[in-house]
């Protein structure tokens, strides 16, 4: 018996406990009710869901923002005649000597 647990399952009251016991008391018909070890696995699922769900939230409203954009910009376009246009060309300078 190396851990304090593998002594109580064997029966064994430790000396702390034995000394509160009141006088009289028959140590045959002590039971000791141990505290079940922590499980962090609900924690640690829990901290996953919330992290998924968030980045999925974001993701969401990311795409619902685009759309909407888009939506806007035609809309615009084709009601006032308004163009929007993106400039992706590579803009280059001048090198004067």
């Amino acid at each position: 018996m190396q851990l304090p647990e593998d002594q109580l399952r064997a029966g064994h009251i430790p000396a702390d406990v034995y000394r509160r016991l009141p006088p009289g008391t028959d140590v045959h018909r002590v039971v000791i009710v141990q505290e079940a070890p922590r499980s962090y696995t609900g924690p640690i699922v829990l901290t996953l869901v919330v992290a998924t769900g968030s980045i999925a939230v974001l993701l969401v409203i990311a795409f619902v923002a685009q759309v909407v954009a888009g939506a806007s910009v035609a809309v615009l376009s084709a009601t006032s005649g308004l163009t929007y246009t993106i400039n992706r060309a590579a803009k280059r300078r001048a090198v004067s000597k």
